[in-house]
């Protein structure tokens, strides 16, 4: 039961993938940009998603894709045309098709007329054309089903019916050969053979004059050759179908032994590399028995005709089955040779999956050396190169591979944000029809990789500043007209990578940010004092604040001040910043910059008195050491540095975590200047910069409490624990200590605060 567990969870993962595809294709061919080859990746993913769960017994699921597949292979033929009605119809039943994957791997029950309309809908489609999509509902529910949906005039045409054509009786001679690759993948033989046996008359003869003795025979080779006598009148193609999904791992050759007078064709053979391999699906106990294959297809037993069971019939009818293709949760894809062979080929690994767990583990291994190293360097820093040569340059030799190292690891967890991207265009489709509006979404930059964590908390901040940009960006196509936009609004989302961190980019051209009714509302909110006076960027700010909302009426998409907060606070947990970018009638931008990992960082090792901190160098713009006449006291006792025409507010990093010895006069110390998630900037006073270091992150909340003001820690060299600085905190704990009577801002959340309620 554990190993078949680990099948469903190989299944599921690659439904996953299957499905973020699959949308991905059907707004190609919505869009009017698809062709072929697009039309034939949808239905391989349907057809996938049919197999893989037909063997773990999912047979609601089954039937539902049995349908939908069926469509789609019409449209592949051209019988059917993928016209916006149909298209939009397929993808309606994708999300039904994603909702059936989704009870199935949880164990939820949908509801038993779920996916009624998807299915009525389909097959009224398919009989457009004469084509009953289920061959197994009764005759009386399709002529309901036709009388409801006001099909029954298609039996009633004049026009008389052309005579179906009838495929001959026809013998065939079928060579088939596995190679060792066939097993590897976890298929097998005595599968395909009961497709086979489903065709009509069969009889199988095993060659086992390659296999070799005992001693010598390799459990994991391919030893045994079929030949398969096949008296059936579906053709040659739905032999070949058959064995569609191993087609590269094997040599097949099939011959017509009684073709037709006017049809007379050579044995056709279909070397490994002639046809594109297809994806392999998860699957269930015929991995067990893949090893076995030898023992259970003994010569002894090749000789007796296999005569066919009505038990062993595909239920739906189907020779499509995805059976035969099955693949252990850890199979790896290879790169079919040009040249077909027989077994023992190798073949180079192109992927492997692996469960992220153990990932994380080579991580945090990967991390223990860091700081081992780090710790090595340190004791050792005493030690002068010149006469210690060899021992310094191992040192530094050792370093550059643990870096390389390092990064490598954490390339293993990088994912491009396209499976994020992936879920945009069905959420803008589906606001688009709730707002009454035309929205178009363009996307770029869907293949930039960033962390797995990262991308894993990513999807609620989207969603909430697509939905915001659609219901309170976006325009009425009327509104867009009346002043001179066309009437589609587009909502533009990229995805870049600058330096060490991630920019996300959601912009759209619609009516910016109303910033005369923001402010209104934040003052009825009493989130805003009434004689405040703010610059644009604090106003814009202000829809972040926790209940904030400018909408008239709650609706389902918005109304309740729930969204953007959430928003600020996912990206700022993930150590990342949120930036506006709005102009009046012309449209807004949210930026997001994110790290690539929460695993490592690049930072500033800074001396405060007698303890040391990291300050991240992102965060950082520059330092310097001031000059006195560059420091002006404000009347509040606050200090503020003048920098190029700039005023920026001076903090004591002693003062905030209460550190003794700490130097006073910023003239003596060091200014670090650092910039804020709302692009307002601030200056550390620090007693010393001790040098740059890669640190390993340790969470604080894991493993202790949350401080304000403290990002994470991580361990230096020396051993000792150095705290990693969460800049928006000090910011915070410095504005609360000045007991300010108007406005302070707060991770540029601005709001009025009395002198008493500070204290």
């Amino acid at each position: 039961m554990d190993e078949l567990q680990q099948f469903k969870q190989t299944f599921f993962q690659e439904c996953e993938e299957l499905l973020g595809d699959l949308e991905g294709h059907l707004m190609a061919l919505q869009a009017g940009e698809g062709d072929s080859n697009t039309l034939n990746a949808v239905f391989r993913a349907i057809h996938s998603i049919k197999g893989g769960a037909g063997a773990f017994g999912f047979d609601r699921l089954v039937n539902f894709a049995h349908i939908f597949e069926t469509v789609l292979d019409l449209m592949r033929d051209g019988r059917l045309e993928p016209n916006p009605d149909s298209v939009l119809l397929v993808l309606r039943c994708a999300d039904i098709l994603s909702d059936l994957v989704r009870a199935a791997q949880t164990g939820g029950d949908l509801p038993p007329e779920h996916e009624n309309d998807g299915r009525r809908s389909l097959i009224a489609l398919a009989a457009t054309v004469g084509v009953n999509a289920d061959p197994h509902a009764a005759d009386e529910e399709l002529a309901a089903l036709d009388a409801a949906l006001g099909l029954n005039n298609i039996a009633a045409e004049p026009e008389p019916e052309p005579e179906p054509t009838k495929v001959p009786q026809l013998k065939y001679l079928v060579k088939f050969a596995p190679r060792d690759a066939l097993y590897q993948r976890a298929n097998e033989p005595l599968i395909l053979i009961r497709e086979l046996r489903n065709l009509g008359g069969f009889l199988a003869r095993a060659d086992a004059s390659a296999l070799p003795s005992l001693d010598q025979l390799n459990p994991e080779g391919a030893y045994i050759r079929w030949e398969f006598d096949i008296e059936t009148d579906q053709g040659e193609d739905a032999i070949r179908d058959v064995f569609e999904f191993v087609l590269d791992d094997c040599d097949l050759e099939i011959t017509c032994l009684n073709p037709p007078a006017a049809q007379v064709a050579p044995p056709v053979e279909s070397p490994a590399a002639s046809q594109p391999a297809a994806a392999a699906m998860a699957v269930s106990a015929a991995a067990e028995t893949a090893s076995q294959a030898v023992a259970e297809t003994h010569p002894a037993a090749s000789q007796a005709q296999t005569p066919a069971h009505p038990g062993d019939h595909d239920p739906h009818g189907d020779t499509h089955k995805a059976d035969p293709h099955k693949a252990d949760p850890h199979a790896t894809t290879a790169k079919p040779k040009a040249e077909g062979g027989g077994g023992g080929e190798t073949k180079a690994v192109r992927s492997i999956r692996v469960d992220l767990d153990r990932v994380d583990k080579l991580v945090n291994m990967v991390g223990e050396l860091v700081i081992t190293h780090a710790m090595i360097a340190q004791q050792t820093e005493h030690l002068h190169a010149d006469q210690h040569p060899e021992l310094a340059n191992g040192l530094a030799e050792l370093s550059h591979h643990i870096r390389d190292l390092q990064e490598s690891v954490m390339a293993m967890r990088a994912q491009p944000v396209k499976s994020v991207f992936a879920r945009l265009p069905r959420l803008v489709r589906e606001l688009a029809q709730l707002t009454n509006k035309k929205i178009r979404l363009d996307m770029s930059g869907e293949n930039t990789e960033i962390d797995k964590t990262v991308i894993e908390q990513l999807g609620d901040p989207l969603t909430h500043m697509i939905r915001n940009s659609c219901d309170h960006g976006i325009e009425s196509p009327e509104d867009r007209v009346a002043v001179g936009k066309p009437p589609e609004g587009v909502i533009h989302v990229s995805a870049d990578q600058r330096g060490g961190r991630i920019v996300i980019e959601i912009s759209d051209d619609g009516r910016g940010i109303n910033r005369d009714k923001v402010m209104k509302k934040a003052i009825e909110k009493k989130l805003v004092a009434p004689d405040a006076v703010l610059s644009n960027e604090e106003i814009d700010n202000l829809i972040f604040l926790p209940g904030f909302s400018t909408a008239d009426q709650v609706s389902n998409i918005s109304g309740r001040g729930v969204g953007m907060d959430v928003v600020r606070q996912n990206i700022q947990s993930l150590g990342g910043r949120v930036h506006i970018q709005s102009r009046p009638s012309q449209g807004s931008s949210f930026i997001l910059t994110l790290p690539l990992t929460l695993a490592v960082l690049d930072g500033m090792v800074l001396k405060v008195g007698v303890q040391s901190y990291i300050l991240p160098l992102a965060n950082i713009v520059e330092s310097l050491r001031p000059e006195a006449d560059q420091i002006n006291v404000v009347a509040n006792a606050s200090q503020l540095l003048r920098i190029r025409g700039e005023y920026v507010p001076l903090v004591y990093l002693h003062r905030i975590f209460k550190v003794p010895d700490g130097i006073d006069d910023p003239t003596k110390a060091l200014v670090i200047i650092v910039e804020l998630e709302d692009s307002t900037k601030m200056g550390l006073v620090v007693d010393e910069i001790i040098g740059q270091q890669q640190v390993v992150i340790k969470s604080l909340e894991e493993n202790f409490d949350p401080i304000r003001g403290v990002g994470a820690a991580t361990i230096l060299g020396n051993g000792r624990v150095s705290l990693i600085l969460d800049v928006a905190g000090i910011k915070y704990i410095a504005e609360r200590e000045t007991q300010r009577p108007a406005l302070r801002t707060v991770g540029g959340n601005v709001t009025a605060l009395s002198a008493a309620a500070a204290s």
